[in-house]
């Protein structure tokens, strides 16, 4: 049986699609649109007796989901790997085309196939948390522009009177405060839905410094605690476990984590606290 990789670069309105043989067969190219009828015809145009095609695409968000969600359906095995790894993977490059992406996204998966693992949609419940924690953030990135410029037009209103457009925006902050909290509650309501999602989130909290907020970011960025088999590897993933750069008798940089940005947390407190989260998991 022939192995067939089919790497697809996906954008809001197309997929463009190369499919490459573990052979060094001719490339196919062809482009569908970003649709049910796009994706079920780049399916059945794929579709060849004795053969094994594998499906790897680039982690885009939410335009992926579609395209994902059709895969599976089909059982059909897919890999979604972040755009950054394929990048790095290929060395030096020139140009750069959505039928060029395509290409080197498929050849990525018939150099790695042996490393990565297939993907899978996580539920429904951890997708409508996701984008929930998506949305709030948007309110709070928009807050945060008004807020800016209520304290621009205070300093305006020294010496011109601006008081109605300051007046404005401070409706507009309580109003963005209320969606904000209604979020919030809908987002703990979504936690709630789901038993075993409920359940690891009372585990969470029980931890000293871990809120409503950080713990709906775990088990979203975890799945529920399953894409990760040990907290070690899931330090890594949040930047606190911490890296030497040396050469030869230079120590260029002393260990330390990539980020410690984590609401005010320390690191080795938190990486303690991860820890007791995985525990309580089994």
């Amino acid at each position: 049986m022939k192995n067939y990789f089919v790497g697809i670069d996906i954008s809001k309105d197309t997929l463009d699609v190369c499919v490459m043989s573990e052979n060094d067969e001719k490339e196919i190219f062809f482009k569908v649109e970003n649709s049910v009828e796009g994706v079920e015809k780049m399916i059945s145009t794929n579709v060849r007796k004795d053969s094994q095609l594998r499906y790897c695409f680039e982690n885009t968000g939410n335009y992926g989901l579609l395209l994902a969600k059709i895969l599976e359906n089909h059982n059909l095995p897919y890999y979604q790997i972040p755009a950054l790894e394929i990048k790095l993977s290929q060395g030096i490059q020139r140009g750069k085309n959505d039928k060029v992406d395509s290409w080197r996204i498929a050849r990525y998966a018939k150099v790695h196939c042996h490393e990565l693992t297939l993907h899978a949609l996580p539920e429904k419940e951890i997708l409508m948390i996701k984008n929930l924690l998506t949305y709030r953030n948007h309110l709070i990135k928009i807050r945060t522009q008004f807020k800016n410029e209520k304290q621009s037009f205070y300093q305006i209103n020294k010496i011109a009177d601006v008081s109605y457009q300051i007046d404005e925006i401070t409706e507009h902050i309580k109003r963005l405060d209320k969606n904000i909290d209604l979020v919030e509650k809908r987002i703990q309501q979504e936690i709630d839905k789901q038993q075993q999602i409920s359940t690891n989130y009372k585990k969470i909290t029980k931890v000293k410094g871990v809120g409503m907020l950080t713990a709906a970011y775990m088990i979203v960025l975890t799945n529920n605690f399953t894409s990760f088999q040990n907290p070690r590897k899931f330090n890594c993933y949040a930047g606190l476990a911490p890296f030497e750069h040396s050469s030869g008798r230079v120590l260029k940089e002393r260990p330390k984590p990539a980020s410690l940005e984590i609401r005010g947390l320390k690191q080795y407190s938190l990486m303690v606290q991860i820890r007791q989260l995985f525990t309580m998991r089994s």
